[in-house]
């Protein structure tokens, strides 16, 4: 009997690791269904009837399967520096907080599971259907039942985990390991904030005030380390019943969030679009479009750093990821400067600075969260970003000229033109074909009124894979585990979103950000003044988080304030991407940093020097953010 809890724990991982993988396999069939349904549609003059329902629907129970398992993995985003910080120096007190940690998420998941119950028995019992009768059809239940099956699974997964970390926590408090300090300091710390927060929640407080809380209260708990997903839904929750005095109506709104919300045909452009780019990550497309670029700068002061910017900005059209930008030219472009005599630090600036382009430049996933979060159309997003992203990338390769020109030993190289491959107009054209043909289908599509995002996202990631295929780079291996990371990032950027909808409902019934525009109005900020503190509040930021995170954060109560004072949200999209961008670049966060660090495995290039080769790419970020405040119309030429 004694090793009965190892045993189900094993048996409990083995049913997530399969959830996981029909949760994995359903995006697959989800990118199928819209493709049958486009081809139908224009092809055979058939649509696929009830495509868009099915889709909404295999989204929220995809997401819902591969809960556990991104949770197994470590997947749920968190401000980890405090709380990493003690579980390296005060062991017994780190470990325990986080099993408090577990509790919320095992409350959280619980609830949502409580939440849908009732739904499903009475779509059981009562046989509800969903699409439109006389034509399609079909039964809900076993959606809800997935729903509730999978968040019920996720508090369980929770559980266990608090088992682990109070076994561990007890363990270390017994017998400390060598060095450790003692737990009590950070014990006492976390209470004494725990009951402040207590405190001030039991004041006779109005609407606003208790909203103003509940920032407060998400702020605390993110940097104490509570998944930022979490730390929204248990702030909007607690502010909800504060302010309403019934718990029942946040229970009704995160379960109405959780199985009605996140039900949505347009929320399938997320899993699709990271497929899309992964998947082309994978191809080596890279490579090709590297070496064109190259080609084309041969002649230029600083080429390669500027065929670095180039071929990034090209890339993002495919991938819409910073992160896939940084791994993919650390291992094409650096290499080739270091080769070429540039000077280490430029020569890893360069590509961390200009992965930047892979989230403005259009595909990008930070302007389909913000369209889901403002309410406003992706593909107009798309279309409006792509003057400001060319700007970006025009501005850091004159920097890089000016650079070379004027500083030529901060950039290093040599004229190496003779030893250059052999390239001409016909091979540059077959090796950037492939990158171009699906930059027409995924951005034409959209813009020339074939495709909605979400279907443009489907044939995206259809021609990646055919492209991957035809290249032989895509084994069996390297899809599954392509498949499986798009769906842990998928279900990571639906769950922030949903606690951004939760909290984002708790402000609305404070009615703090009217109070917000008020204030703003009066103290004579105007819409720039304000714009400018949300700039600086999003570099601030980006020192401890990551870009969606932020965006989720941050938009529920700065989109109204934008727009009371006149904003134009798209404008503002591309403005807040630009400067929410520039904290994949600063310490200590600056993700795109570590991804360069970690994808170039030189112990003679560190991290200090990676982000000194940054500091001119943030300054021109800066410049060209100030551009955009002062000259919106940038912004808005395709408006």
């Amino acid at each position: 009997m004694s090793d009965l809890p190892a045993r189900f724990a094993r048996a409990f991982g083995a049913l997530t690791l399969a959830m996981n993988g029909v949760g994995t396999l359903g995006i697959f069939v989800l990118m199928f269904i819209i493709c049958a349904d486009v081809i139908g549609r224009y092809v055979f003059d058939a649509p696929i009837k009830g495509a868009a329902e099915m889709v909404g629907y295999a989204i929220v129970t995809a997401v819902f399967l591969q809960f556990a398992s991104t949770l197994r993995v470590g997947r749920f985003t968190r401000v980890e520096i405090l709380i990493d910080r003690l579980e390296a120096t005060r062991p017994a007190a780190g470990l325990a907080i986080d099993a408090v940690f577990k509790v919320v998420g095992a409350a959280v998941f619980f609830a949502i599971a409580w939440g849908a119950w009732p739904k499903l028995e009475y779509a059981f019992a009562s046989g509800e259907i969903t699409g439109t009768p006389g034509v399609f059809t079909f039964v809900i239940w076993p959606f809800l039942a997935v729903i509730v099956a999978g968040a019920a699974v996720t508090g369980v997964e929770f559980a266990i985990q608090l088992a682990r970390m109070v076994a561990g926590a007890l363990a270390a408090w017994r017998r400390p390991p060598e060095g450790a300090r003692a737990p009590g300091p950070a014990l006492i710390g976390y209470a004494a904030g725990l009951l402040a927060l207590a405190y001030a929640a039991s004041l006779s407080l109005t609407n606003a005030q208790y909203g103003l809380w509940g920032v407060g209260c998400m702020v605390l708990l993110l940097l104490a380390g509570l998944p930022i997903g979490l730390s929204m839904i248990v702030t909007g929750f607690c502010g909800m019943w504060l302010i309403r005095g019934d718990p029942g109506l946040p229970l009704r709104t995160l379960s109405q969030s959780a199985t009605d919300y996140l039900n949505s045909y347009f929320f399938g452009v997320v899993p699709l679009y990271v497929l899309m780019g992964l998947v082309i990550s994978v191809s080596d497309v890279g490579r090709d479009t590297f070496a064109v670029a190259r080609w084309l700068m041969r002649r230029v002061r600083g080429g390669l750093g500027v065929a670095t910017v180039a071929a990034n900005a090209l890339f993002a059209a495919v991938t819409g990821s910073s992160i896939a930008s940084a791994a993919v030219f650390t291992k094409i472009a650096t290499p080739e400067m270091l080769r070429h005599g540039y000077t280490p630090r430029f020569s890893v600036g360069v590509v961390a600075g200009s992965s930047v382009l892979g989230m403005l430049i259009p595909p990008s996933l930070l302007f389909i969260v913000y369209g889901f979060l403002a309410e406003e159309s992706v593909g107009h997003l798309f279309l409006n970003a792509i003057v400001p992203g060319l700007l970006l990338a025009a501005a850091m390769s004159l920097m890089i000229v000016l650079l070379a020109t004027f500083r030529p030993a901060a950039v290093g190289g040599a004229h190496v033109a003779g030893r250059e491959p052999a390239e001409s107009v016909g091979s540059a054209a077959l090796k950037v074909a492939p990158i171009l043909l699906l930059v027409v289908i995924v951005l034409g599509g959209i813009y020339g009124g074939v495709f909605t995002p979400t279907e443009s996202g489907a044939a995206g990631a259809l021609g990646a894979l055919l492209i991957a295929i035809a290249r032989r780079k895509l084994t069996r291996r390297v899809l599954w585990d392509t498949m499986t990371e798009a769906g842990y990032v998928t279900v990571s950027i639906l769950f922030l979103i949903l606690g951004a909808r939760v909290f984002g409902q708790m402000l609305a019934m404070s009615g703090l950000p009217q109070q917000l525009s008020a204030l703003a109005s009066g103290a004579g900020f105007g819409l720039s003044g304000f714009v400018l503190l949300y700039v600086v509040l999003a570099i601030v930021l980006g020192c401890m988080l990551d870009s969606v995170s932020i965006m989720v954060i941050t938009l529920p109560f700065v989109l109204p304030v934008v727009k009371a004072l006149g904003g134009d949200l798209i404008w503002f999209g591309v403005v807040a991407v630009v400067a929410i961008e520039i904290g994949l670049l600063t310490p200590p966060f600056g993700i795109a940093v570590y991804v360069v660090k970690s994808t170039l495995d030189d112990q003679r290039i560190t991290l200090a020097e990676i982000f000194a080769g940054t500091v001119p790419f943030v300054l021109v970020m800066v410049v060209v953010t100030m551009v955009l405040i002062a000259v919106p119309q940038l912004s808005l030429l395709f408006r």
